[in-house]
């Protein structure tokens, strides 16, 4: 049984003129080259539409060459790329991230970067084409990092040999990332202000004292107007 696409297509966005393309889950090298699920399927239905797009990321990495095609896709597609990632971004699901015109993390969401690693098999002539191979497939990918970052080669290569793993924050900082993803229930717009008890109480005390002024006439208890007042100004501080 064949694998199903790691990706979908919906019409999440709430802007109509973006699409929104999820991406969750293992980028599989068994899915990437089926017969029914290649590269020209998703070049196919990436072009078939115009305008932003939104991706969304929520991948522990897979196949780096499946990775590889599709960053390259995304760089050359003419609209804005806003990637979003809601969990985590690892091994080669970062490198797609890197194609993003703007790159946003939840607060709780995770980038994770590091060496690229295969299985060889053979003698140590072998075992030396694999090592060369893992080094070309490392520079292709810090090229991805280069763009994105700023970042030094030197720099990027000794992050990748540590295996680092960076919260939203930590993304931001080095470049990975270009800000946190809100919550748009906070960001609609309000006027400032601020609450003081003090001026609040001093406020309705004048107010009573405005409608006080008008009496001539003794309150019930007895006192009168002038001494209602000196009791209000008491109360205000």
């Amino acid at each position: 049984m064949k694998n199903k696409k790691f990706w979908k297509w919906t019409n999440l966005a709430e802007d109509e003129n973006a699409r929104v393309l999820e991406l969750y889950g293992t980028i599989a090298e068994e899915s990437w080259f089926d017969d029914d699920i290649t590269p020209k399927m998703f070049h196919d239905e990436l072009f078939s539409g115009s305008g932003d797009i939104v991706i969304w990321i929520n991948s522990p990495g897979g196949d780096c060459i499946a990775a590889s095609q599709i960053y390259s896709m995304l760089m050359d597609y003419k609209g804005k790329v806003t990637v979003k990632i809601d969990g985590i971004a690892a091994s080669a699901a970062s490198v797609i991230a890197m194609a993003g015109t703007e790159v946003l993390m939840a607060p709780t969401a995770l980038m994770m970067i590091h060496n690229p690693a295969t299985v060889a098999f053979g003698d140590h002539t072998d075992m030396q084409k694999a090592i060369e191979m893992l080094s070309e497939v490392k520079e292709s990918i810090i090229n991805a990092y280069e763009i994105k970052t700023g970042q030094s080669r030197a720099k990027l290569s000794h992050l990748m040999d540590s295996e680092t793993w960076m919260n939203a924050n930590k993304a931001i900082e080095l470049g990975f990332a270009d800000a946190l993803l809100e919550d748009e229930k906070k960001t609609h717009n309000e006027e400032p202000y601020s609450f003081s008890q003090k001026q609040t109480t001093n406020a309705l005390l004048n107010k009573m004292e405005t409608k006080a002024k008008p009496v001539v006439e003794p309150v019930k208890n007895g006192r009168s107007v002038d001494s209602l007042m000196d009791r209000l100004n008491l109360l205000k501080y």
